[in-house]
C-alpha cells in the first residue's frame, strides 16, 4: 500500500468512483481526456461548488478532533489474563517489528517527498514530525508493556521454582 493511500484513506480502484460520483454531485466536472498509449486518462477540475466543500471539508477537518487511540489493542490489553504471557510478549514483539516498519517507511516517505519537492512547507514539515511522535510515544508505550510482562513473568517462574523447593513439598 502506498503512503499517500494511508493517509488519505483512499484505495487506488476507488478514485475513479468518487470522482463520478462528486462529478454528480457537481463538485468536479470533467475538462479533457488524454490518450496515452491504448489507454485513456480522464482529467478533472473542481467547480465552485467543489471548492466550497472543500473549503468545508478543510475547516471540519482542522476543528475536530483527530486523536485516535490505539482501539484494538486496548481490547486485547482487556483481556490479557486470558492468554499466556508468553505468548502475549510474542504478540507484542511482532507488532513491535510491525510498528518499527511502518515508522521506517515514514521517514523513507518523507526523504523522498524531500527530494522532489524541496523544502518542505511548515505544515507538513509539523505533520510529520507530529507522526514520528506518535509512533515514538506508542514504541515506548509497546516496550514498557513488555518488559512489564517480561518482569511479571520471571517473578512468576521465581515462585513457582520456590514452590518447588518449599520445607513442605520436602517432606512429603
Amino acid at each position: 500500500m502506498l503512503q499517500s493511500d494511508k493517509w488519505a484513506g483512499i484505495l487506488p480502484g476507488s478514485i475513479y468512483h468518487a470522482l463520478k460520483k462528486m462529478e454528480k454531485e457537481h463538485l468536479v466536472e470533467l475538462d479533457s481526456v488524454e490518450q496515452t498509449g491504448h489507454s485513456s486518462k480522464a482529467i478533472y477540475r473542481i467547480t465552485p461548488q467543489g471548492e466550497e466543500e472543500l473549503k468545508k471539508l478543510v475547516l471540519e477537518s482542522l476543528s475536530s478532533s483527530s486523536m485516535a487511540f490505539p482501539a484494538v489493542l486496548y481490547s486485547g490489553l482487556s483481556f490479557l489474563e486470558q492468554i499466556p504471557t508468553d505468548e502475549a510478549i510474542a504478540a507484542l514483539e511482532k507488532q513491535l517489528a510491525e510498528v518499527k516498519r511502518e515508522y521506517a517507511e515514514l521517514m523513507d516517505g518523507e526523504r523522498q517527498k524531500t527530494a522532489a519537492v524541496g523544502e518542505l512547507p511548515m505544515h507538513v514539515r509539523l505533520s510529520f514530525d507530529n507522526m514520528y511522535d506518535q509512533f515514538e510515544l506508542h514504541l515506548s508505550f509497546l516496550n514498557k508493556l513488555k518488559a512489564a510482562l517480561s518482569e511479571q513473568q520471571a517473578t512468576q517462574r521465581a515462585w513457582e521454582v520456590s514452590d518447588n523447593h518449599s520445607p513442605e513439598k520436602e517432606d512429603s
